[in-house]
This record gives structure tokens, C-alpha cells and sequence, in this order.
């Protein structure tokens, strides 16, 4: 693709030139780097149309994504698509895969934390319906690698890569994509050092957060994409220092393989909602004591099928504190849900973004305040039914005058109604509400008049849960357009709802 003929050295006339011939160059503050050479960068856009098979449209900003990813693999380099939570970096790496020709592209390989591989199965079958995704997790998981190449995406978790590393080097991966790649940021750990030693023909780096804490971040992360790139970890610290100037350096050098734009830059191209569903699985041992817990509602059942008796099921997805006195410094390490909540928050915080959250119960509300002010040391504040009504408001205009990042732990009946928190621009339903009313009023503190940036709403539920139901529920009375029909407290729920709750099982689908 090199049309430039050199002459003792010198460039005689221009021409096009590969986008890795063009990094070789910035890499070297070549002197033939002149007038818009830089325009490389932009010749992504030679592709036109989205995917035939891709079952979505895509907003702009995604469709340009889209082609800067498929740029980069047909120049057979990897990058970092590093655009703020909210944005969709998912799609846009299921449009990778359903590009045509997409047979070159498999099998590929998905390695993001735990908390979400089943997110990613079910956006892979919805908006991809012709690819075949498995997940590869838990204690029935196959040994065989020619079982694992009748899949086209394998996706698992940074944890089972490391378990199962003998397993997985005996591919050889066309694309492995990281998501949540800040997970590698360390070079040192295993995790980092085991992702690394796969074998790949590219390699994609999904992050929010390309650099956390310091300019290494980057390197680590680049070093996964593309090897070798920026040197060896001791040339980078020796070239790099912890400072502006050196930041605009290395900027400069990794710009083409590494897209990233924010929420306000894009806002006019977003819908002013953003609703992204948090799906869960439970781990083996939260499944063990939930099922227990079902077998206890069962017999209860016989004599009282009211939605009281649910009650203890949507406590423990809630949290396993909840239903008992515990109160650990380290709520995460017994929820897969309040794991996946921090993770959610240290984005949001790395963003300067202000968040709510709404959760029916005061002992959770407890948890989340204490932990998160002192995991993060953020303003948090809260209301609840315990929260005298004079001074509601008050804490809203506290929270409203936060500089930075700044969080609002909310009860959906004593905070869903009435109040404007505009200053938050992400909303958080931790445990799901059988009415929709009520969760719609909730995110309407937030999405509403004088709010000047789209609002991304999460959704935490487990799968075949008491919580799969009620989400099913929810989505079964907005498509009915009648919500009037739902009573506010949440009363007046189908008896199918309350029978298919005590009948599912996340034990039994491992």
C-alpha cells in the first residue's frame, strides 16, 4: 500500500502509506512527517454502510466506531476503544464481528470480569442472531480446545483465563477483546501476564478508563493491543514521566489506536435515555443459598401465596447481608451484584459524574453509603423514609453543589417523587420494583427538565431469579402501555409472577 518513493533517504513525492508505516514514523518524530499526512488516520471511513447482519442501527458516533475498528483489523493492528460508559462500546465490537467476511474473525475470544459474560451472550444473540457465543465458566466447563472452536465467540472471565491458561494457548485466537481492560493495567499481575501470553492475530482493549491512576496504565493496556508498541515496560518509564508534556507526547504517538470520546461530545446523536441492563449470574455458592432459601418459600407457599413471601428472595439478591446480621468491610466479596456496582461506580467516579441510586431497603442503603464514601472517598449521601421530610431537599442541593463526583443513595417511595437532581447524569436501579411506574418516577429525578446531558440508566438483575421476573413483568406492562393498572405500593401482582418467582432457579442453570 506504500506509494512513496524514497531517494538517499528522502521522501521525493506523496503518497499513501500504510497506518503502520505511519506509526513507525510518529514513533521516530520522523522529518518526513509533513502537511496532512496525519489524515491516515481518518481513512476508516471507506466504509459506508453497517453490517448487513447486524440487528441494530447505529447511532453515528457507534457507526464510526464500528469503522474504526474494522480499519484497524484490515491493517491487521489492534487498539484501545476507550469511549465513556454509555456510549455502547459493546455494539460496536458485536459490528466488528458481523462484518462481512467475518469468517477470518473466528474463533474469537471475550475476556471481561465475571459479573458480565451473560451480558454479553445475550446482547451477542440479539444483535447477532448468526453468531454462536458460548459461554466458557464454572465447574462444568469443557478441557477440550476442538470443543471450544465449534463456537464462534468464546467469552470468559479473567479469572478462568488464568485457571485454564494451558487450555486456552492451544488456540490460536483471531481476536481476543478485553473488555473492561483496565483489569490489566497492572503488568505485574497474573491476570495481566496470562491474557498476554495468548495467542492472537489482534487485540482489542474495551475500557472507560484508559489510564486510572498513572501513565503505565496505558502502556499496559496498548502493550495488550499492540506488543511492542510503546517498548518495554523500563524504556516507557525511562521516556515517560508523570507529567503534561510527557502525556501530550505519548498522546500524539497512540491517538490512531485509540478511540475515545465522552458522552458531551457526542450528546446530540444520543437519546436522552441510555438504559443499559445489567444482567447477573450468580456464583455456585450464591445459587446454593438461594435455592435453600426457595425450598423454604416453597413450603410456605402452600399456605400463603401472597407476594410477602418472596420477600426473603429479593432481600438476598439484594444482598446477602440483608438477611442476615452480617456487616463485612467487604460487602463485594458476598455479591456478584454489589461487585458489579463497584465497578459500574469507579467509571463513573474516573469521569467526574455524578450518580443515584435507588434501593427499597435501609440496611442496604447503610452498606452502600458507608463503603462506597470510604472506598472511593466521594461525597455520598442518602434518603430514605428515615430522612426527615424538611430536609430532603436540602440534601439534594448539598449533592447538587459537589465539584467533582458525588453520590445519592435514594428509597424510590421517599425519593422517587417530587425531587430534581439534574446534577446527576447516571441513575442506578440497584434492586428492580414490580411497578414500572414507580422505577419510571425514580429515573425521572434525574431525566428531566434541565438536564443537559443524556441520562444512563443501569439496571442490576440476576438471571432465573426472583429479579429475572419482575424485570420480565416490567417489560410486559410498558409494552401494554397501561401502567395505570399497577398499584404504586406494587400490590395487585399476577399470581403467574409470584408462582414463576418460586420456580426459578439460577442452581439449576449453572
Amino acid at each position: 500500500e506504500i506509494e512513496i518513493l524514497l531517494s538517499k533517504n528522502k521522501i521525493t513525492r506523496s503518497g499513501i502509506i500504510s497506518l503502520g508505516t505511519y506509526l513507525a514514523l510518529i514513533k521516530s518524530n520522523s522529518e518526513y512527517l509533513i502537511n496532512d499526512v496525519s489524515s491516515i488516520s481518518n481513512r476508516f471511513n471507506e466504509f459506508n454502510q453497517q453490517p448487513y447482519n447486524l440487528k441494530a442501527t447505529l447511532y453515528p458516533y457507534q457507526k464510526t466506531g464500528w469503522q474504526w475498528l474494522k480499519y484497524l483489523t484490515n491493517e491487521n493492528l489492534g487498539g484501545i476503544l476507550a469511549d465513556e460508559m454509555g456510549l455502547g462500546k459493546t455494539i460496536q465490537i458485536i459490528s466488528l464481528f458481523c462484518s462481512e467476511n467475518n469468517h477470518k474473525l473466528f474463533p474469537s475470544l471475550i475476556v471481561a470480569p465475571s459479573t458480565l459474560l451473560e451480558n454479553w451472550k445475550r446482547e451477542v444473540i440479539k444483535f447477532a442472531p448468526d453468531l454462536k457465543p458460548y459461554i466458557h465458566q464454572g465447574p462444568n466447563r469443557t478441557g477440550f480446545p476442538s470443543e471450544l472452536k465449534k463456537f464462534d465467540l468464546i467469552i470468559t472471565s479473567y479469572e478462568t483465563i488464568v485457571r485454564d491458561l494451558s487450555l486456552m494457548k492451544q488456540i490460536q485466537w483471531r481476536i481476543i477483546v478485553l473488555d473492561e481492560a483496565q483489569a490489566v493495567k497492572n503488568p505485574l499481575a497474573k491476570r495481566t501476564i496470562s491474557v498476554k501470553s495468548l495467542s492472537r492475530n489482534l487485540g482489542i482493549a474495551v475500557t472507560g478508563t484508559p489510564i486510572e491512576n498513572r501513565l503505565l496504565d496505558l502502556w499496559s493496556i496498548l502493550d495488550f493491543s499492540v506488543p511492542g508498541f510503546l517498548g518495554t515496560k523500563e524504556d516507557f518509564e525511562m521516556r515517560y514521566s508523570q507529567d503534561l508534556t510527557s502525556s501530550k507526547a505519548l498522546e500524539t504517538i497512540v491517538s490512531p489506536l485509540l478511540l475515545r470520546r465522552k458522552v458531551s461530545d457526542v450528546a446530540k446523536d444520543l437519546p436522552a435515555r441510555i438504559i443499559i441492563p445489567q444482567i447477573l449470574e450468580m456464583s455456585n455458592e450464591e445459587a446454593e443459598t438461594y435455592e435453600n432459601i426457595r425450598q423454604d418459600i416453597i413450603n410456605q407457599f402452600k399456605t400463603n401465596s401472597s407476594l410477602a413471601v418472596l420477600s426473603r428472595l429479593r432481600m438476598y439478591t439484594t444482598h446477602p447481608f440483608l438477611i442476615n446480621s452480617s456487616f463485612d468491610e467487604f460487602p463485594e466479596n458476598y455479591s456478584t451484584k454489589y461487585m458489579r456496582l463497584l465497578e459500574i461506580i469507579e467509571e463513573v467516579v474516573s469521569n467526574n459524574n455524578k450518580l443515584i441510586l435507588f434501593t427499597s431497603y435501609n440496611k442496604m442503603n447503610d452498606i452502600i453509603k458507608i463503603d462506597i464514601q470510604r472506598k472511593f472517598g466521594i461525597y455520598v449521601n442518602s434518603i430514605d423514609g428515615r430522612t426527615e421530610i424538611g430536609n430532603r431537599q436540602n440534601i439534594v442541593d448539598d449533592f447538587s453543589k459537589i465539584a467533582g463526583s458525588a453520590l445519592l443513595v435514594l428509597n424510590p417511595v421517599a425519593a422517587g417523587t417530587g425531587l430534581n437532581i439534574t446534577a446527576a447524569n447516571h441513575v442506578i436501579h440497584y434492586n428492580l420494583e414490580w411497578n414500572p411506574a414507580k422505577e419510571d418516577q425514580a429515573s425521572a429525578r434525574a431525566y428531566r427538565r434541565g438536564q443537559t446531558l443524556p441520562v444512563t440508566i443501569h439496571r442490576l438483575y440476576y438471571m432465573n431469579t426472583v429479579e429475572e421476573v419482575i424485570n420480565e413483568r416490567l417489560t410486559r406492562k410498558r409494552e401494554l402501555a397501561n401502567n395505570t393498572i399497577v398499584g404504586v405500593t406494587g400490590d395487585n401482582i399476577d399470581a403467574d409472577d409470584i408462582l414463576k418467582s418460586i420456580q426459578r432457579s439460577p442452581k439449576f442453570h449453572q
